[in-house]
């Protein structure tokens, strides 16, 4: 298995390791979120995989060295979205999520290219607590995408500011 190992974080003492998926874990990428989305909640395979595959910088979370979540982010023309956040059900409430989330808004200040540029994901309102921990505020009425309820939400800067 090749991959980039993120720097070491608390989430690793508690059995959480999050790592950029290369070209070669997107096998794995993809089984996680055919569980999630398209199995579990029924989001048609043609919504789910896209152009952005290849392009987009895609993570792997392990607890306990078993692949159980993945995110991505990319450059679109309204900044850095963050995308495709996924946990297997088993997973969910043990921090996977926060692991990711955190290790993605990390990745994207190491690109020069990301300064200035608003972060922002459409969050399930489900989802929607996880991101205000880390700095995501809601922006707009909920609207639906692929058959889901969701918000716009654009996280603030350290200072407590919205990126514009």
């Amino acid at each position: 298995m090749t991959s980039t190992k993120m720097k070491q974080s608390p989430q690793e003492s508690k059995g959480i390791q999050i790592v950029k998926a290369e070209s070669n874990l997107l096998a794995t990428v993809f089984h996680i979120r055919q569980e999630v989305f398209v199995k579990e909640q029924k989001v048609a395979p043609e919504e789910e995989y896209d152009e952005f595959e290849e392009s987009a910088v895609q993570f792997l979370a392990y607890w306990e060295e078993k692949p159980v979540g993945t995110a991505r982010w990319r450059f679109t023309d309204n900044g850095v979205k963050l995308e495709r956040f996924a946990v297997l059900p088993d997973f969910r409430g043990k921090g996977v999520g926060g692991a990711l989330v955190k290790q993605v808004l990390q990745d994207i200040e190491t690109h020069p290219e990301a300064k200035n540029r608003v972060r922002y994901l459409h969050a399930q309102l489900p989802a929607v607590s996880l991101y205000e921990r880390y700095g995501f505020e809601k922006e707009g009425e909920i609207f639906e995408e692929c058959k889901i309820l969701h918000y716009l939400m654009k996280h603030l800067g350290e200072k407590g500011n919205l990126i514009k």
